[in-house]
C-alpha cells in the first residue's frame, strides 16, 4: 500500500464511522467561511485539508444539508484531481445519496470510487471493499455483480468469507446462463473447508444445491424419461410385473432419497442406498390409478402400499430436471425418491 494510504488512516479513523451517527457542533472558533479561506491557502498540507473539509462537511452535515454538501464535496473534487484522499470525499458522496433513497447515483458514485480513485483504509478496512460490498447490495445486473464478486474474492480474500462469496458468485453466473463458470464457481465452493456447515443468508442448504448440480453433471444421467406420463407407466407396469431390477434402474442414481414427510432431503440418513426388491419380494404392491391430486407440472407422487409390515404406504416422487447446461435431459422427467407414511 503507498505511503499515502498508511498516512491517511489516522485522520481517516477519526471521522467515517462517526460521520453518519454522531452530532457535531459547528466550529465556534472558525465561522464557516474562515474554514473555506483556510481551505484554499497553498501552504496546508494535504492531511491538514482533510481535517478542514472534515468541519466543514459536518457543519452541513449537522444542518441536515445535504445538498450543499454533495455540491461541496463533488466540486472540491473536481477542482483538486490530485488529493489522496478524493476517494473518501465520494465515498461520503455516495453515502449520502444513500441514505436520501439515490440508490442510483450512490451505484455511480461506488463504483466510480473503484475504478478510478487508489485504495485506502478506514478502521484497517479497505474503502474499496466498502464500495464494493454496497454494490452488491443495491445493483440489480447480475452482469454487474458476478465483477463485484471477482473482484472481492481475488484482490481481498482476506476480507470477506470466500465460501459465500463463491456460492452467491456461482448463482450469478446461473442467472446470467453461464453454466460452464457456474459450474466452476460451485465446483471451488465445495473445495473450501467450511462448505458443509456454512450457514448462507438468504440461501438455505447451500451445500446440497451445489453438491446436487455437481454430481448431476459428472454423472451419465441415463435415467431419465421424455415426461412424466412415460415415468410413471414404466414404474406402474414395473410395480405389477414385479420387477425390482427396473425399479431400480429408473431411479435417480444422484441425490435420491428415502425419508418420511418430516425428514428434509438433506439429513444424512435420507440418502439411502437399497434395492426395491429388498422391500418389495414376497408382498404384494399395489399403486393408485392416478397421480396424487398434489401433484404439479414440476412435482409428482405416487401412492403406493405393501412395502412393509411397518410402514406400508409409500409415496413415489417424480420431478422434472432442472439442469439448463444440458439440454438433453433439461425439462426431463426423474424418480427423485420416496417418502415414507401417509402424507401429512
Amino acid at each position: 500500500m503507498s505511503n499515502v494510504t498508511k498516512l491517511s488512516r489516522f485522520f481517516l479513523c477519526v471521522y467515517i464511522f462517526c460521520f453518519f451517527s454522531c452530532s457535531h457542533r459547528a466550529p465556534e472558533a472558525n465561522p464557516q467561511h474562515d474554514l473555506f479561506n483556510l481551505l484554499e491557502d497553498p501552504a496546508i498540507s494535504s492531511e491538514g485539508k482533510f481535517s478542514i473539509i472534515n468541519q466543514i462537511a459536518s457543519h452541513y452535515k449537522n444542518q441536515n444539508n445535504s445538498t450543499d454538501l454533495i455540491l461541496f464535496l463533488t466540486d472540491y473534487v473536481e477542482k483538486h484531481p490530485s488529493d489522496p484522499y478524493n476517494a473518501y470525499w465520494l465515498l461520503l458522496t455516495a453515502h449520502i445519496y444513500l441514505e436520501n433513497g439515490a440508490e442510483n447515483v450512490a451505484e455511480y458514485y461506488f463504483d466510480r470510487i473503484i475504478q478510478n480513485y487508489e485504495d485506502l483504509l478506514i478502521k484497517g478496512k479497505s474503502v474499496h471493499v466498502v464500495c464494493l460490498e454496497n454494490l452488491l447490495k443495491i445493483s440489480t445486473s447480475a452482469e454487474h455483480r458476478s465483477g463485484y464478486f471477482n473482484r472481492l474474492i481475488s484482490q481481498y480474500p482476506k476480507d470477506v468469507n470466500i465460501t459465500e462469496l463463491y456460492m452467491r458468485l456461482a448463482m450469478e453466473y446461473e442467472a446470467l446462463g453461464d453454466w460452464e463458470q457456474a459450474l466452476k464457481t460451485y465446483s471451488s465452493f465445495l473445495d473450501q473447508p467450511d462448505a458443509t456447515t456454512i450457514q448462507i443468508p438468504g440461501i438455505p442448504e447451500a451445500y446440497s444445491k451445489a453438491k446436487k448440480l455437481i454430481d448431476l453433471n459428472n454423472s451419465a444421467k441415463d435415467w431419465t424419461f421424455d415426461s412424466l406420463e412415460a415415468l410413471a407407466k414404466a414404474v406402474k407396469d414395473a410395480i405389477s410385473r414385479n420387477n425390482f431390477t427396473a425399479l431400480d434402474r429408473y431411479r435417480s442414481k444422484v441425490n435420491f432419497f428415502a425419508m418420511s414427510w418430516k425428514q428434509d432431503e438433506t439429513d444424512d440418513n435420507s440418502q439411502k442406498s437399497f434395492s426395491m426388491g429388498d422391500y418389495g419380494r414376497g408382498n404384494r404392491i399395489r399403486f393408485s390409478a392416478e397421480l396424487d391430486e398434489s401433484s404439479n407440472p414440476n412435482e409428482a407422487y405416487l401412492r403406493t402400499t405393501g412395502w412393509s409390515r411397518y410402514i406400508s404406504v409409500w409415496y413415489l416422487y417424480f420431478r422434472k430436471v432442472n439442469f439448463p447446461l444440458d439440454p438433453e435431459i433439461h425439462g426431463r422427467w426423474e424418480w427423485a425418491g420416496i417418502y415414507f407414511g401417509e402424507k401429512l
